[in-house]
């Protein structure tokens, strides 16, 4: 390595990761940072403090989890810098090696395709929830075929998704994401005065339970919570396209962005906990009544939120199909013309396939809940197992730190791997236990 020696302090001397344009400012990616783990999860989060038994547990293994989260973003923002790569996969494949390379790839496209058909899904939901607000009358009627999602799904998808998702950076996504934040921080609200309000209509339970059934059920919302606090699968991309590149502002954008996360989870679900204990929903807005003209802005708001984080997780998902597409066409299986698969000819349709399967699937899928469930097991994957793995650390850190600092980063890369291994067996298993 030129220009460095085993006393040296600064970081290795390797190329910035490619990209088109890295223009984006710090509070950009903060927004984007923070609109990639505001999703879904959120109307999740008090069904999980329910299912930990009450506030206290719940927040103590949020807590937990923050400490992981925010190592897990620093150490990819740091092996992005070392390895040159300008994606996740890229990242791992570039330090880890093409086997485990591969394996994250796979790992990689079906956690994203599974949490684009979970924010389809919660999109139709709240969407036929709404039409059933605004059509419902004092007779019961049946509902048009206008009020169908099989309806309003897919059109909106067409109008809105398809467009917001074809941009080639994911810089653009700062624009979208402060409206998409300001709306999740609508919803986080929204719940907080209700709980102090109790407009007429809400029906909640008076002495929600205080302690969790068992141990496992604690354990049990580590899979909510890494899905509500999922952004780590943008980080790299996120990273590369900052103008300002460095390792200690890469980890103050990661702090900030998850502690204002932290923020928001904890209300929504100590407050929603609170309002309706053990009795609510797995999505929380449909526990309130459908007729509160404060819940029918909040499910707008909270449908504008994830329209604008779906772009983000598809930008993800097809920089997977690109790097497929670019190697192949480099081994000399696809067209020279369209070897560029950042180019518009290769670009949208990847983008109409992502969003048609995803569709389809979001309109056959089963329980919201359970689905969650499966996805926080695989995200652990890339939370704690990949960033723990990456022997990036191993390889230069000797030339950065001294020993005794490399030892203790060892072990917790241990100590990540074996958490993420515990949370993705336990959560994966008892999720597909509840399914059958």
């Amino acid at each position: 390595m030129e220009g460095q020696t085993p006393g040296s302090r600064g970081l290795p001397e390797k190329p910035h990761p490619a990209t088109a344009a890295a223009t984006l400012s710090s509070m950009g990616a903060v927004f984007i940072l923070m609109k990639s783990a505001l999703g879904a999860g959120l109307l999740n989060f008090p069904w999980a403090f329910s299912k930990a038994g009450g506030v206290v547990p719940a927040f103590l293994v949020e807590l937990v989890s923050l400490v992981f989260l925010i190592s897990g973003l620093v150490i990819l923002g740091y092996a992005a810098a070392v390895s040159g790569q300008a994606t996740y996969q890229g990242v791992v494949r570039g330090l880890c090696g093409p086997a485990i390379g591969k394996l994250c790839e796979a790992c990689f496209l079906l956690n994203l395709l599974m949490i684009s058909v979970a924010f389809l899904r919660v999109i139709g939901d709240q969407l036929e929830k709404l039409c059933d607000s605004l059509l419902s009358g004092s007779p019961p009627a049946p509902q048009p075929w206008y009020a169908d999602q099989r309806f309003t799904l897919p059109l909106l998808s067409v109008l809105v998704i398809l467009p917001l998702s074809a941009p080639r950076e994911i810089a653009f996504q700062k624009y979208t994401s402060i409206l998409g934040t300001l709306a999740a921080c609508y919803l986080a609200l929204v719940i907080t005065v209700q709980y102090y309000l109790w407009p007429q209509g809400l029906v909640r339970e008076s002495h929600p339970s205080l302690s969790p059934a068992s141990w496992t059920s604690v354990f049990s919302v580590f899979p909510t919570i890494c899905f509500g606090f999922q952004c780590h699968e943008a980080a790299v991309s996120i990273y590369c396209s900052m103008s300002k590149r460095s390792l200690s502002h890469w980890a103050l954008v990661s702090v900030l962005s998850l502690l204002a996360c932290c923020l928001i989870y904890s209300l929504t679900g100590v407050y929603g906990f609170l309002t309706f204990g053990t009795e609510v929903s797995a999505d929380v807005l449909m526990s309130y009544p459908g007729n509160d003209m404060v819940i029918i802005v909040a499910r707008v708001l909270f449908a504008v939120s994830i329209v604008t984080v779906y772009p983000i997780v598809l930008f993800l998902g097809r920089s997977v199909m690109q790097d497929f597409w670019r190697r192949s066409c480099l081994g000399g299986w696809g067209p020279s013309a369209l070897a560029d698969p950042s180019g518009l000819w290769v670009r949208m349709p990847l983008t109409v396939l992502w969003v048609t399967v995803t569709l389809a699937m979001a309109l056959f899928m089963p329980d919201l809940s359970e689905i969650v469930s499966i996805i926080g097991g695989i995200s652990s994957f890339f939370i704690f197992i990949f960033p723990g793995e990456a022997p990036a650390f191993q390889a230069f850190c000797p030339f950065v730190l001294p020993c005794s600092s490399l030892c203790c980063l060892e072990v917790w890369g241990v100590v990540s791997v074996l958490v993420g291994t515990f949370i993705f067996g336990q959560s994966t298993a008892a999720a597909v236990w509840e399914m059958f």
